[in-house]
């Protein structure tokens, strides 16, 4: 079974990096400070002292005094504990049931898998604060009744990540040997699933932490957490704000407080990403392509690159490379920048910036030639049977027009179908990238979305005429590690639902172990190495590959068991 995800080897690593030992130094004096503060504070929380309001910090009151002339330190000690326990219920709740059920949907599928991802996008689209103020309003301060519903608010994003993440360890060879030994599907999915997906579940944790943190303040703020005079942060922050313009420091230390602990969840799941982004897969035994300069492609494939060679003036960027993609197959393209993948992937699509050209070599793409076909013809292949996913998602979405208008134009004019049938078209890939809301994003412009759902509006712009080809020029890189993932997810399912063949340019290897059927490295212009990924990845021969693999991998556990090709 793979170890992939070990919690306690990912520890290991989270606390060997600086950004991890930090985060996790805060939270746990934050954590100590807050559950041992009645022995720890250094005065009573509801303890004032009218003489000394408005206290600065001194030795006597390590933070100052609020208006009341109680200590703010130790407020802050003591409501620590309720804003964690809060936190807390709110993610064990999220966790018990999205996990399960995410699970369920991912290893089941078909009617089980629609039915909870519906449910869970309802959910997901539900105002928080507006069901936890009515929540509120029928319960009182219910503390904990209210922490409950917010985590099952919370639950739908564990739902939807334990679904992705289950769907791709399913047909995992281990777990079909598992099922022909005759285990059961409950122990399969508890012994090797669970283990395995052990990873994003706990950076997703660290991230719903932070949001609970951050919303239970909130309800603070408004008066509607814990009973007063207890004291919690939404409230020591709702306090200040009372006296803001008498004593600015009163919002100072709360505010710093909170702002430090969610700051350090963040920062902890972005460590647990960095600990399990790259790692050494597993191996099985392959036939290998190793080549300086390519191996020439068999025809019949759907994209044959034969010796290509690209300049520009006074220099030559691209020399002598041979590589080949069949439908429904993934090709990594691997390099540091510099190396030449970029201009590859332009060379293909014949969209070079000025000043280039191909000055050898052929390009053949399901039987045409490409180098041959006019500019008209290339254009109209680019339109429908090739398409491109680019690095930077917002930067590649025009900000004079909506989301509407530019997914709706190639379909208008590729197809040349009517604009209501492209625009039913359009909603219904916006639906089926991962968008939640797609009348909402339809109708908004670039700005107004974040960079993970400009990317996922990307894809489905470059899937809406159902390319045969697709060129995706590092589409993870400026995106989060939960969005990250969903985006290869994404890119997965629709490229075993087309059959299409993707051509990813990258540099992470933990992107590669991922998705990737076969690897081609390549280095100053020329392709060194290249192979399927198990064996890519288990002895490579060209030092460049090595050097790549070291430096990427550092000897880590891997992100998940390669597949099988």
């Amino acid at each position: 079974m793979n170890t992939e995800s070990r919690p306690r080897g990912y520890l290991r690593r989270v606390i060997g990096s600086l950004r991890g030992t930090l985060s996790l130094g805060w939270i746990a004096l934050v954590v100590i400070g807050s559950f041992l503060a009645p022995w720890l504070a250094p005065h009573d929380p509801l303890e004032q002292d009218i003489d000394h309001a408005y206290a600065m910090p001194s030795g006597t009151y390590w933070a100052g005094t609020d208006s009341l002339g109680r200590d703010i330190l130790s407020r802050i000690m003591h409501g620590g504990s309720v804003s964690l326990l809060g936190a807390g219920e709110a993610l064990l709740v999220a966790v018990a049931i999205g996990v399960p059920l995410g699970m369920l949907a991912g290893y089941r599928g078909g009617v089980v898998d629609a039915v909870l991802s519906r449910i869970a996008e309802v959910v997901m689209s539900l105002p928080v604060i507006v069901i936890l103020l009515a929540v509120v309003a029928v319960y009182g301060r219910a503390f904990t009744i209210t922490m409950g519903a917010l985590g099952v608010i919370l639950s739908a994003s564990f739902i939807r990540l334990a679904r992705a993440t289950t769907e791709g360890k399913r047909n995992e060879l281990y777990v079909d040997a598992a099922r022909v030994s005759g285990l059961g599907h409950l122990r399969i999915a508890v012994r090797h699933v669970l283990p395995n997906i052990t990873a994003p579940l706990l950076i997703q944790s660290t991230l719903a932490l932070s949001s609970a943190l951050l919303i239970q303040a909130g309800l603070g703020f408004l008066g509607l957490g814990p009973e007063p005079p207890a004291p919690s942060w939404g409230s020591g922050i709702a306090d200040a704000a009372k006296y803001v313009n008498r004593d600015g420091w009163l919002m100072v230390p709360t505010g710093a407080v909170l702002i430090l602990t969610v700051l350090a969840f963040n920062s902890l799941g972005d460590a647990l990403r960095d600990a399990t982004a790259h790692a050494a897969p597993s191996v099985e035994r392959r036939r290998r392509v190793t080549s300086s300069g390519g191996t020439r492609s068999d025809p019949g494939h759907l994209l044959d690159v034969d010796g290509l060679r690209v300049e520009y003036p006074g220099r030559r960027i691209i020399d002598e490379v041979t590589l080949h993609v069949e439908a429904g197959e993934v090709l990594a393209l691997v390099g540091e920048s510099g190396s030449g993948k970029t201009q590859t992937a332009f060379s293909i699509l014949g969209l070079l910036a000025p000043g280039g050209r191909i000055t050898a070599g052929g390009i053949h793409f399901d039987g045409s030639d490409l180098l041959a076909l006019p500019d008209k013809k290339l254009a109209a292949l680019r339109g429908t049977r090739m398409a491109y996913i680019p690095q930077e998602p917002m930067s590649n979405l025009d900000p004079c027009f909506t989301i509407g208008s530019q997914m709706i134009e190639p379909l208008v004019v590729n197809l040349r179908i009517g604009r209501a049938e492209a625009r039913r078209r359009a909603l219904a890939l916006l639906a089926r990238v991962g968008i939640n809301e797609p009348e909402r994003v339809f109708r908004s412009y670039p700005h107004e979305i974040s960079g993970g759902m400009a990317q996922r509006v990307l894809i489905a712009r470059a899937v809406s005429c159902e390319p045969s080809l697709l060129i995706a020029d590092e589409p993870t890189t400026a995106l989060d590690v939960t969005v990250q993932a969903e985006v290869l997810d994404l890119l997965r399912d629709l490229q075993r639902e087309r059959r299409m063949g993707i051509i990813l340019v990258t540099h992470d290897f933990g992107v590669v172990a991922d998705i990737a059927d076969r690897v081609a490295v390549m280095r100053n212009g020329r392709l060194v190495e290249e192979g399927p990924v198990g064996e890519i990845f288990a002895s490579p021969s060209h030092p460049y590959t090595k050097m790549l693999l070291d430096s990427s991998l550092e000897g880590r556990e891997p992100r998940k068991e390669l597949r099988h090709v």
